[in-house]
């Protein structure tokens, strides 16, 4: 891959900001090196998939920037104060949870955000696989460090769940149709096109730090699911009925999730409790919930409480308070 120097990134910028042409005598200028260096960054970017015209004495113009989402891209359109500030950008890899995990093992920042074109092992929860298809969605993992206590890291996932249905909303210009699965699905008109991976770390009793991994179905063809997830799930371009602008939903996405994690860090969940709701429309349905231990309870589905549990009232009358687990909706149960 080639590599994205700051003189690099310079003239990308002056290419984008432009009106015009940009002379390599403009360019040569503003960075202090000669003309022929210049030449060399604009031969990096193309080589990055940048097109770019140039001609003797014409200067050199953008035309497009490649469908990858790098860094200097997703920066570009960030108003961010701290999370994806740093982004690796990775062609391929197993998983990006591993990745910034490892990250984290060595130090990453809070913020420092892996970001994958494709994974070859993309992991769910309870240990499903998540389909990761090359340059078609949205594979991304962030180190967080919060300054909160272990029992109160559970609720970042339902805060998570928030900023994800509320980039998917603002991206289809509704919510109408946008629901949060508790814990941490989010459906569109009843399909799944997001999910949710948090893994933690601890240091007695204060959080070490976390990996939130997110992975959305942008562009994807519902149609190259596998079998048995066809039907179950969608992404956002098939319900928009066009293509999504991977770019700008990443960035739209690190803007809202940097605004609730914030929120999160202030108040905790509780303040955040009435905008999970507003995407929560489980209530009065007919669930079954497999529990981590193995348990299994069936009944109406009430709502979340303050710390983000899911409340049931079940067949035989009693109220169960559910921490973690795999919901199954009525429809859904055979």
């Amino acid at each position: 891959m080639t590599t994205m120097t700051d003189a690099t990134l310079h003239v990308l910028d002056a290419l984008r900001s432009a009106d015009d042409a940009c002379s390599g005598e403009t360019l040569s200028g503003s960075l202090g090196v000669s003309r022929a260096q210049i030449w060399k960054h604009i031969e990096r970017l193309r080589k990055r998939g940048y097109e770019i015209d140039g001609e003797p004495g014409g200067g050199y113009r953008l035309r497009s920037a490649p469908d990858r989402l790098y860094p200097e891209q997703i920066r570009g359109r960030l108003t961010n104060a701290w999370l994806a500030r740093e982004i690796e950008h990775l062609e391929e890899t197993d998983s990006t949870n591993r990745v910034a995990s490892e990250r984290a093992q060595a130090g990453a920042r809070h913020g420092f955000t892996v970001i994958a074109e494709t994974q070859t092992a993309g992991r769910g929860r309870l240990g499903r696989s998540f389909y990761s298809p090359p340059h078609r969605n949205l594979y991304s993992s962030t180190v967080l460090r919060p300054a909160i206590d272990i029992a109160a890291a559970p609720t970042l996932i339902p805060a998570a769940a928030i900023a994800v249905a509320d980039a998917i909303a603002g991206e289809l210009g509704s919510d109408d149709d946008v629901e949060i699965k508790w814990p941490n699905d989010i459906l569109i008109g009843g399909l799944k096109t997001s999910g949710i991976l948090m893994e933690m770390q601890s240091e007695a009793t204060r959080v070490g730090h976390i990996v939130l991994g997110i992975g959305i179905n942008l562009n994807v063809d519902p149609n190259e699911f596998p079998d048995d997830f066809r039907q179950r799930a969608t992404s956002l371009q098939a319900q928009a009925g066009r293509s999504i602008d991977r770019i700008e939903f990443a960035a739209r996405l690190y803007r809202e999730l940097e605004s609730v994690l914030d929120e999160h860090t202030r108040s905790g969940f509780t303040t955040l409790r009435e905008r999970y709701e507003s995407h929560f429309r489980m209530p009065g349905k007919q669930i079954r919930v497999q529990e981590m231990d193995g348990t299994e309870t069936t009944g109406t589905a009430v709502g979340i409480d303050g710390n983000g549990a899911l409340l049931i009232d079940c067949e035989d009358g009693h109220r169960a308070r559910v921490i973690a687990g795999d919901v199954t909706l009525a429809r859904e149960i055979q």
